[in-house]
């Protein structure tokens, strides 16, 4: 199992919508994930620059940014699009980040 991090790009003044729509994530797309091999998916937002960092644990070969072709992560992208930094697809910008350090 690894380790991925990445950074995606919320709109000014939708962080309680963004944590609201997570907070309710869809039963789909939480199976879509685990099925793949994500879990211990997590995402902190940085209030000073709006950026959010995610870090997830793959055990498989796609990460969640990966699944792009589901109908479902399609759908989700969509719902997201209004309130973050998207590609014409509305697929989430998103730069992944090389790890540097880890302590377990």
């Amino acid at each position: 199992m690894k380790r991925e991090g990445f950074k995606m790009f919320l709109k000014p003044g939708c962080e309680a919508e963004y944590e609201k729509r997570h907070n309710a994530i869809w039963p789909e797309l939480k199976a879509l994930l685990k099925e793949t091999g994500v879990s211990d998916y997590s995402i902190f937002w940085d209030k000073e620059t709006n950026i959010l960092f995610a870090v997830q644990k793959i055990d498989g070969g796609q990460n969640s940014q990966d699944l792009g072709s589901n109908p479902i992560v399609q759908k989700w992208w969509d719902y997201m699009a209004d309130i973050m930094e998207v590609n014409p697809d509305h697929s989430p910008i998103s730069i992944p980040l090389d790890e540097l350090f880890y302590m377990e």
